[in-house]
Protein backbone atom coordinates (compact mmCIF):
# COMPACT_ATOMS: atom_id res chain seq x y z
CA UNK A 1 0.00 0.00 0.00
CA UNK A 2 1.02 3.28 -0.96
CA UNK A 3 2.48 5.15 1.72
CA UNK A 4 0.36 8.95 2.53
CA UNK A 5 3.67 10.27 4.76
CA UNK A 6 3.75 13.86 4.10
CA UNK A 7 6.10 15.66 6.49
CA UNK A 8 8.96 15.18 3.77
CA UNK A 9 10.59 17.93 1.99
CA UNK A 10 12.68 18.38 -0.31
CA UNK A 11 14.65 22.21 -0.82
CA UNK A 12 15.39 23.12 -4.86
CA UNK A 13 16.47 26.54 -5.75
CA UNK A 14 14.98 28.72 -8.61
CA UNK A 15 16.72 26.82 -11.45
CA UNK A 16 15.25 23.73 -10.71
CA UNK A 17 12.04 25.31 -9.85
CA UNK A 18 11.63 27.21 -13.53
CA UNK A 19 13.16 23.86 -15.18
CA UNK A 20 10.41 21.51 -13.81
CA UNK A 21 7.84 24.59 -14.59
CA UNK A 22 8.74 24.29 -18.44
CA UNK A 23 8.33 20.59 -18.43
CA UNK A 24 5.66 20.75 -16.29
CA UNK A 25 3.89 23.03 -18.51
CA UNK A 26 4.92 21.10 -22.32
CA UNK A 27 7.48 23.37 -23.36
CA UNK A 28 10.56 20.50 -23.42
CA UNK A 29 8.44 18.06 -25.16
CA UNK A 30 8.20 15.40 -25.70
CA UNK A 31 9.62 15.36 -22.13
CA UNK A 32 7.12 15.59 -19.80
CA UNK A 33 8.53 14.13 -16.44
CA UNK A 34 11.57 13.03 -14.39
CA UNK A 35 13.37 10.86 -15.91
CA UNK A 36 13.31 6.76 -14.40
CA UNK A 37 17.27 5.21 -13.85
CA UNK A 38 16.44 3.53 -16.76
CA UNK A 39 15.38 6.06 -19.47
CA UNK A 40 18.41 8.00 -17.72
CA UNK A 41 20.96 5.53 -18.97
CA UNK A 42 19.34 5.68 -22.11
CA UNK A 43 18.78 9.40 -22.61
CA UNK A 44 22.68 9.52 -21.80
CA UNK A 45 23.84 6.64 -24.53
CA UNK A 46 21.75 8.37 -26.77
CA UNK A 47 21.16 11.47 -26.84
CA UNK A 48 17.34 10.79 -27.54
CA UNK A 49 14.14 10.78 -26.17
CA UNK A 50 11.04 9.02 -27.40
CA UNK A 51 12.54 9.42 -30.65
CA UNK A 52 13.53 13.43 -30.14
CA UNK A 53 17.09 14.71 -29.52
CA UNK A 54 17.61 15.59 -25.92
CA UNK A 55 20.93 16.26 -24.82
CA UNK A 56 20.84 14.72 -21.34
CA UNK A 57 18.80 12.78 -18.78
CA UNK A 58 16.00 15.19 -17.09
CA UNK A 59 15.94 14.62 -13.72
CA UNK A 60 16.06 16.20 -9.92
CA UNK A 61 19.04 15.87 -7.74
CA UNK A 62 19.01 18.56 -5.30
CA UNK A 63 22.26 19.19 -3.16
CA UNK A 64 22.55 19.47 0.83
CA UNK A 65 22.34 17.74 3.54
CA UNK A 66 18.78 18.05 4.81
CA UNK A 67 17.77 16.84 1.00
CA UNK A 68 20.41 13.99 1.17
CA UNK A 69 19.09 12.95 4.45
CA UNK A 70 14.91 13.09 3.10
CA UNK A 71 15.77 11.29 -0.40
CA UNK A 72 17.76 8.13 1.70
CA UNK A 73 14.99 7.61 3.44
CA UNK A 74 11.88 8.12 0.41
CA UNK A 75 10.06 4.88 -0.82
CA UNK A 76 7.57 4.15 -3.49
CA UNK A 77 4.07 6.29 -2.94
CA UNK A 78 5.74 8.45 -0.53
CA UNK A 79 4.57 12.28 -0.81
CA UNK A 80 7.28 14.89 -0.88
CA UNK A 81 6.63 18.95 -0.58
CA UNK A 82 8.75 21.10 -2.73
CA UNK A 83 10.03 24.08 -0.70
CA UNK A 84 11.54 27.31 -2.07
CA UNK A 85 12.29 29.90 -0.38
CA UNK A 86 10.64 28.69 2.62
CA UNK A 87 7.09 28.61 0.99
CA UNK A 88 6.26 25.16 -0.55
CA UNK A 89 5.95 25.70 -4.13
CA UNK A 90 4.04 21.97 -5.23
CA UNK A 91 4.98 18.18 -3.66
CA UNK A 92 5.90 15.16 -5.87
CA UNK A 93 4.90 11.58 -5.51
CA UNK A 94 8.02 9.25 -5.33
CA UNK A 95 8.73 6.39 -7.81
CA UNK A 96 12.15 6.29 -7.36
CA UNK A 97 15.43 6.77 -6.45
CA UNK A 98 19.12 6.60 -7.57
CA UNK A 99 22.20 7.20 -7.45
CA UNK A 100 23.84 9.31 -9.57
CA UNK A 101 27.32 10.46 -10.38
CA UNK A 102 27.51 14.16 -10.49
CA UNK A 103 30.97 14.53 -12.41
CA UNK A 104 29.29 12.32 -15.13
CA UNK A 105 26.27 14.03 -15.44
CA UNK A 106 27.97 17.93 -15.17
CA UNK A 107 30.09 16.38 -18.31
CA UNK A 108 26.55 15.85 -19.96
CA UNK A 109 25.65 19.21 -19.59
CA UNK A 110 28.74 21.44 -19.89
CA UNK A 111 30.97 18.42 -22.28
CA UNK A 112 33.90 18.78 -19.35
CA UNK A 113 33.74 18.35 -15.47
CA UNK A 114 36.48 20.60 -15.32
CA UNK A 115 35.95 23.18 -12.11
CA UNK A 116 37.62 26.15 -13.85
CA UNK A 117 34.59 26.09 -16.48
CA UNK A 118 32.45 28.32 -14.55
CA UNK A 119 28.99 26.45 -15.57
CA UNK A 120 30.14 23.79 -14.01
CA UNK A 121 31.75 25.39 -10.87
CA UNK A 122 28.21 26.84 -10.00
CA UNK A 123 26.02 23.66 -11.19
CA UNK A 124 28.53 21.48 -8.59
CA UNK A 125 27.27 23.08 -5.90
CA UNK A 126 23.87 22.59 -6.59
CA UNK A 127 23.68 18.72 -7.75
CA UNK A 128 23.37 16.15 -5.41
CA UNK A 129 24.10 11.83 -5.85
CA UNK A 130 20.48 11.14 -5.06
CA UNK A 131 18.12 11.60 -7.90
CA UNK A 132 14.51 11.52 -7.28
CA UNK A 133 11.46 10.61 -9.95
CA UNK A 134 7.99 10.74 -9.99
CA UNK A 135 4.63 12.53 -10.63
CA UNK A 136 5.00 16.26 -9.30
CA UNK A 137 3.30 19.52 -9.89
CA UNK A 138 4.89 23.21 -9.23
CA UNK A 139 3.28 26.43 -9.08
CA UNK A 140 5.22 28.71 -11.14
CA UNK A 141 2.74 31.69 -12.68
CA UNK A 142 5.28 33.19 -14.65
CA UNK A 143 5.47 30.16 -17.01
CA UNK A 144 2.16 29.66 -17.41
CA UNK A 145 0.86 33.11 -17.98
CA UNK A 146 3.63 33.44 -20.62
CA UNK A 147 2.69 30.04 -22.41
CA UNK A 148 -0.92 31.63 -22.09
CA UNK A 149 -0.15 35.10 -23.62
CA UNK A 150 1.61 33.39 -26.41
CA UNK A 151 -1.27 31.40 -27.59
CA UNK A 152 -3.94 34.34 -27.44
CA UNK A 153 -1.52 36.64 -29.65
CA UNK A 154 -1.79 33.89 -32.11
CA UNK A 155 -5.30 33.77 -32.56
CA UNK A 156 -5.72 37.50 -32.37
CA UNK A 157 -3.21 38.09 -35.56
CA UNK A 158 -4.51 34.43 -37.05
CA UNK A 159 -0.49 34.24 -37.28
CA UNK A 160 0.55 31.33 -39.41
CA UNK A 161 4.16 32.33 -39.56
CA UNK A 162 5.62 31.88 -36.50
CA UNK A 163 9.16 33.32 -35.50
CA UNK A 164 10.93 32.60 -32.70
CA UNK A 165 14.07 35.01 -31.51
CA UNK A 166 16.45 34.10 -28.60
CA UNK A 167 18.13 37.29 -27.29
CA UNK A 168 19.72 38.41 -23.97
CA UNK A 169 20.39 42.24 -25.50
CA UNK A 170 22.03 43.35 -22.58
CA UNK A 171 22.00 45.91 -24.05
CA UNK A 172 19.43 46.74 -27.20
CA UNK A 173 21.52 47.29 -30.22
CA UNK A 174 21.20 48.51 -33.43
CA UNK A 175 22.56 44.66 -34.50
CA UNK A 176 20.01 43.04 -32.78
CA UNK A 177 17.10 45.73 -33.90
CA UNK A 178 18.26 44.85 -37.61
CA UNK A 179 18.31 40.57 -36.63
CA UNK A 180 14.14 41.54 -35.35
CA UNK A 181 13.22 43.01 -38.58
CA UNK A 182 14.56 40.96 -41.27
CA UNK A 183 12.71 38.33 -39.00
CA UNK A 184 9.49 40.19 -38.50
CA UNK A 185 9.92 40.43 -42.90
CA UNK A 186 9.32 36.70 -43.22
CA UNK A 187 6.70 36.19 -40.53
CA UNK A 188 3.41 37.11 -39.30
CA UNK A 189 4.39 37.33 -35.55
CA UNK A 190 8.08 37.41 -33.90
CA UNK A 191 8.32 35.76 -30.37
CA UNK A 192 11.01 36.95 -28.63
CA UNK A 193 12.40 35.09 -25.81
CA UNK A 194 14.25 37.77 -23.96
CA UNK A 195 17.00 35.75 -21.93
CA UNK A 196 16.77 35.74 -17.78
CA UNK A 197 19.56 33.94 -16.51
CA UNK A 198 19.95 33.39 -12.79
CA UNK A 199 22.87 35.77 -12.11
CA UNK A 200 23.48 38.93 -11.59
CA UNK A 201 25.60 40.30 -14.31
CA UNK A 202 24.67 42.67 -16.56
CA UNK A 203 21.69 44.60 -17.01
CA UNK A 204 18.55 43.32 -15.12
CA UNK A 205 15.81 41.92 -16.50
CA UNK A 206 13.10 44.64 -16.33
CA UNK A 207 15.63 47.14 -17.94
CA UNK A 208 16.52 45.29 -20.83
CA UNK A 209 12.67 44.45 -21.44
CA UNK A 210 11.43 48.23 -21.09
CA UNK A 211 14.22 48.73 -23.69
CA UNK A 212 13.20 46.56 -26.18
CA UNK A 213 9.66 47.43 -25.52
CA UNK A 214 11.11 51.26 -26.31
CA UNK A 215 12.12 49.85 -29.83
CA UNK A 216 9.05 47.81 -30.42
CA UNK A 217 6.02 50.54 -29.80
CA UNK A 218 7.84 52.83 -31.49
CA UNK A 219 9.64 51.76 -34.41
CA UNK A 220 7.78 48.50 -35.63
CA UNK A 221 4.36 47.73 -36.85
CA UNK A 222 1.91 46.86 -33.84
CA UNK A 223 0.99 43.28 -33.13
CA UNK A 224 3.79 41.98 -34.98
CA UNK A 225 6.11 41.63 -31.50
CA UNK A 226 5.92 39.52 -28.22
CA UNK A 227 8.45 39.58 -25.56
CA UNK A 228 8.71 36.73 -23.49
CA UNK A 229 10.79 36.36 -20.32
CA UNK A 230 12.80 32.97 -20.82
CA UNK A 231 14.84 31.68 -17.45
CA UNK A 232 17.92 30.57 -18.81
CA UNK A 233 19.06 28.03 -16.31
CA UNK A 234 21.70 25.58 -16.61
CA UNK A 235 20.33 23.27 -18.79
CA UNK A 236 20.85 25.89 -21.60
CA UNK A 237 24.37 25.27 -21.87
CA UNK A 238 26.88 25.01 -24.63
CA UNK A 239 25.34 23.41 -28.01
CA UNK A 240 22.22 22.18 -25.37
CA UNK A 241 21.28 25.58 -25.49
CA UNK A 242 20.00 24.97 -29.31
CA UNK A 243 18.78 21.79 -29.37
CA UNK A 244 16.80 23.44 -25.52
CA UNK A 245 16.05 26.64 -27.58
CA UNK A 246 14.19 24.57 -30.80
CA UNK A 247 12.42 22.52 -28.39
CA UNK A 248 10.62 25.18 -26.35
CA UNK A 249 10.24 27.74 -29.25
CA UNK A 250 8.36 25.12 -30.98
CA UNK A 251 5.92 23.71 -27.95
CA UNK A 252 5.29 27.66 -27.71
CA UNK A 253 3.92 27.14 -31.08
CA UNK A 254 6.74 28.76 -33.45
CA UNK A 255 7.58 27.55 -36.73
CA UNK A 256 11.15 28.63 -36.98
CA UNK A 257 13.88 29.65 -34.96
CA UNK A 258 16.91 32.43 -36.11
CA UNK A 259 19.93 32.61 -34.76
CA UNK A 260 22.87 34.30 -35.90
CA UNK A 261 25.72 33.02 -37.46
CA UNK A 262 28.12 33.83 -34.47
CA UNK A 263 25.94 31.50 -32.02
CA UNK A 264 28.43 29.86 -29.84
CA UNK A 265 26.36 27.01 -29.93
CA UNK A 266 26.57 26.88 -33.64
CA UNK A 267 29.16 25.10 -34.40
CA UNK A 268 30.44 21.37 -35.04
CA UNK A 269 30.82 18.79 -32.10
CA UNK A 270 31.39 15.52 -31.71
CA UNK A 271 28.96 12.59 -30.89
CA UNK A 272 29.78 8.83 -30.74
CA UNK A 273 32.62 9.44 -32.76
CA UNK A 274 31.03 11.58 -35.31
CA UNK A 275 30.92 14.73 -36.17
CA UNK A 276 27.62 16.58 -35.64
CA UNK A 277 25.85 20.48 -36.33
CA UNK A 278 22.73 21.69 -34.48
CA UNK A 279 20.80 20.96 -37.51
CA UNK A 280 21.50 17.43 -37.41
CA UNK A 281 20.38 17.23 -33.92
CA UNK A 282 17.01 19.41 -34.22
CA UNK A 283 15.82 17.92 -37.85
CA UNK A 284 14.08 15.59 -35.57
CA UNK A 285 12.52 18.49 -33.56
CA UNK A 286 10.47 19.64 -36.68
CA UNK A 287 10.88 23.59 -36.32
CA UNK A 288 13.12 25.33 -39.14
CA UNK A 289 16.45 26.60 -37.72
CA UNK A 290 17.64 29.37 -39.97
CA UNK A 291 20.55 31.46 -39.53
CA UNK A 292 20.80 35.03 -39.71
CA UNK A 293 24.35 37.00 -40.94
CA UNK A 294 26.51 39.13 -38.71
CA UNK A 295 26.53 42.65 -38.70
CA UNK A 296 28.82 45.45 -38.19
CA UNK A 297 28.44 49.06 -38.99
CA UNK A 298 30.84 49.89 -42.25
CA UNK A 299 32.72 53.38 -42.41
CA UNK A 300 33.17 53.80 -45.58
CA UNK A 301 29.30 52.14 -46.95
CA UNK A 302 27.75 53.96 -44.29
CA UNK A 303 25.52 51.87 -43.01
CA UNK A 304 24.86 48.68 -41.22
CA UNK A 305 26.07 45.52 -43.13
CA UNK A 306 26.85 42.05 -43.20
CA UNK A 307 30.21 40.52 -42.95
CA UNK A 308 30.02 38.53 -45.48
CA UNK A 309 28.61 41.13 -48.55
CA UNK A 310 30.72 44.32 -46.94
CA UNK A 311 33.73 44.90 -49.90
CA UNK A 312 35.85 46.96 -47.12
CA UNK A 313 38.44 45.22 -44.56
CA UNK A 314 37.73 44.99 -40.52
CA UNK A 315 39.55 47.79 -40.19
CA UNK A 316 36.49 49.75 -41.47
CA UNK A 317 34.15 47.84 -39.50
CA UNK A 318 32.24 49.03 -36.03
CA UNK A 319 31.46 46.16 -34.21
CA UNK A 320 28.62 45.88 -32.06
CA UNK A 321 30.40 43.82 -28.96
CA UNK A 322 27.51 43.83 -26.18
CA UNK A 323 30.18 43.82 -23.06
CA UNK A 324 31.94 46.86 -24.45
CA UNK A 325 28.45 48.42 -25.13
CA UNK A 326 27.37 47.87 -21.75
CA UNK A 327 30.73 48.82 -20.17
CA UNK A 328 29.72 52.32 -21.69
CA UNK A 329 26.66 52.14 -20.02
CA UNK A 330 27.67 51.35 -16.48
CA UNK A 331 29.69 54.35 -16.27
CA UNK A 332 27.00 56.35 -17.34
CA UNK A 333 27.95 56.98 -20.53
CA UNK A 334 25.47 57.09 -23.58
CA UNK A 335 26.55 55.29 -26.67
CA UNK A 336 26.78 56.56 -29.48
CA UNK A 337 23.98 56.19 -31.30
CA UNK A 338 25.36 54.24 -33.96
CA UNK A 339 26.15 51.29 -31.50
CA UNK A 340 22.31 51.69 -29.53
CA UNK A 341 19.41 53.73 -30.75
CA UNK A 342 18.79 57.19 -28.88
CA UNK A 343 15.51 56.27 -27.24
CA UNK A 344 17.18 52.54 -25.81
CA UNK A 345 20.08 54.36 -23.62
CA UNK A 346 17.73 56.88 -22.54
CA UNK A 347 15.46 53.66 -21.27
CA UNK A 348 18.00 52.53 -19.72
CA UNK A 349 20.15 55.20 -18.38
CA UNK A 350 17.05 57.00 -17.18
CA UNK A 351 16.35 53.38 -14.88
CA UNK A 352 19.86 52.98 -13.97
CA UNK A 353 20.52 56.03 -13.06
CA UNK A 354 17.18 57.52 -11.33
CA UNK A 355 17.43 61.15 -10.36
CA UNK A 356 21.02 61.42 -11.35
CA UNK A 357 21.03 65.30 -11.81
CA UNK A 358 20.01 67.95 -9.89
CA UNK A 359 18.06 70.61 -10.99
CA UNK A 360 17.33 68.32 -14.31
CA UNK A 361 14.79 71.27 -15.34
CA UNK A 362 17.10 74.10 -15.40
CA UNK A 363 19.60 71.95 -17.33
CA UNK A 364 17.12 70.68 -19.75
CA UNK A 365 15.95 74.72 -20.84
CA UNK A 366 19.62 76.14 -20.51
CA UNK A 367 21.15 73.79 -23.07
CA UNK A 368 17.94 72.39 -25.47
CA UNK A 369 15.78 74.36 -28.06
CA UNK A 370 12.93 75.13 -27.13
CA UNK A 371 9.30 77.04 -28.12
CA UNK A 372 9.75 79.09 -25.35
CA UNK A 373 6.70 77.36 -23.33
CA UNK A 374 7.47 75.68 -20.13
CA UNK A 375 7.26 71.97 -19.82
CA UNK A 376 8.41 69.48 -17.26
CA UNK A 377 10.70 66.63 -18.64
CA UNK A 378 11.67 63.72 -17.82
CA UNK A 379 15.73 62.41 -17.49
CA UNK A 380 14.75 59.99 -20.21
CA UNK A 381 13.83 63.17 -22.38
CA UNK A 382 17.00 65.11 -21.33
CA UNK A 383 18.79 61.79 -23.05
CA UNK A 384 17.15 61.82 -26.05
CA UNK A 385 17.75 65.39 -26.61
CA UNK A 386 21.60 65.33 -25.44
CA UNK A 387 22.49 62.81 -28.03
CA UNK A 388 20.76 65.22 -30.72
CA UNK A 389 23.30 68.10 -29.10
CA UNK A 390 26.18 65.16 -29.66
CA UNK A 391 25.00 64.58 -33.70
CA UNK A 392 25.12 68.41 -34.21
CA UNK A 393 28.14 67.84 -36.69
CA UNK A 394 28.85 71.73 -38.56
CA UNK A 395 31.43 72.53 -35.50
CA UNK A 396 33.07 69.35 -36.13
Amino acid sequence: MASSKRNNQLYIDAEALSTMALVQEGLISPVNRLMTEKEAIEVRNTKMYKGVSFPFPFLLAPSGEKNEACLKTLKKGDIVELIHEKQIVGELTVEETFAIDPKERLKCIYGTSDESHPGVKNTMNRLGSIAVTGAYRVEYPLISSSKKMVQDKIIEVGAKNISALMLAANPLNRAHERMIRQTLDQSDLVVLFLLKPFTKNGLRYDIRHDAILTFIENFLPANKVIIVPLENSYIFAGYNELILDALVAKNYGCNRLVIGKNHAGLGLFYDQDQVNSIFDATKDIEIEVTTMEQYVYCNKCRTLVSTTTCPHGQHHHVHYHSPSILKLIEVGMMPPSVLVRREVSASVLSALFPDRFEQLQEIYDSLMPNDGLMEEHSEEDFYIKLMGLYQTTSLT
